[in-house]
């Protein structure tokens, strides 16, 4: 870490209460952004509702999870996110005059601060991996949320709010079911079905078993 002195104080000193409310105007920004993303989907304003109501009464680092977990699963939200644009939207809020927050936009070693801490926030993706030629889910910690001993997964990516529960499509031993990213492989639907699909709607899960169509809720 950089000791701060007279000559280079501009430079390296962080304000800390500057740094507390860009991130508090940073997580209204992803807010707004998440918002105007729900409401993009057909149909999805009870989703959006539901959505920005859990966010309400949320601690800043509370938001910033949820947000973060939301964009995990939901990847064509963070395709479409500009985080620099989030980040001016921020200082501009933090900001009292015009000159001021030109100053800090064009503080490039600040802009990139600020930057990097936005990544670290909100880009927390998780990560199919294999060992011993089998797969596995591990969380953007290295916590492993699916054990390795699948043949096929497949992470629903969607823009339900019930995020946390929504199954993951598997197989072993030449079957298909439905287990939880809950780092305990809970099974929902036993291995039993010769396909699983993914549905638009509520059941989102369309089996297949012996040439019969189940859905499964």
């Amino acid at each position: 870490m950089t000791q701060i002195t007279q000559d280079n104080f501009d430079i390296e000193y962080q304000d800390v209460i500057e740094v507390e409310r860009i991130d508090k105007f940073v997580s209204d920004e992803m807010e707004r952004q998440i918002h105007r993303y729900i409401k993009a989907y057909d149909g999805s304003k009870d989703i959006m509702d539901k959505f920005i109501q859990r966010l309400k009464g949320m601690s800043v680092e509370q938001k910033e999870e949820a947000i973060a977990a939301y964009l995990d699963i939901n990847r064509k939200a963070v395709s479409g996110l500009d985080l620099q644009i989030v980040l001016a939207r921020a200082m501009a809020n933090y900001c009292d005059t015009y000159f001021y927050f030109k100053k800090m936009l064009n503080d490039r070693k600040k802009f990139d601060f600020y930057l990097k801490r936005i990544k670290e926030k909100y880009t927390r993706l998780h990560e199919v991996f294999e060992q011993d030629g089998l797969f596995g889910i591990k969380n953007y910690k290295g916590e492993i949320l699916v054990q390795p001993k699948y043949d096929f997964l497949r992470r629903v990516y969607t823009n339900v709010d019930d995020r946390k529960t929504m199954p993951i499509i598997a197989q072993k031993g030449g079957k298909m079911g439905l287990i939880l990213p809950d780092g305990h492989d809970t099974v929902v639907a036993d291995f039993i079905y010769d396909d699983i699909s993914l549905r638009d709607e509520y059941p989102y899960f369309e089996a297949t078993k012996d040439g019969e169509t189940i859905l499964l809720e």
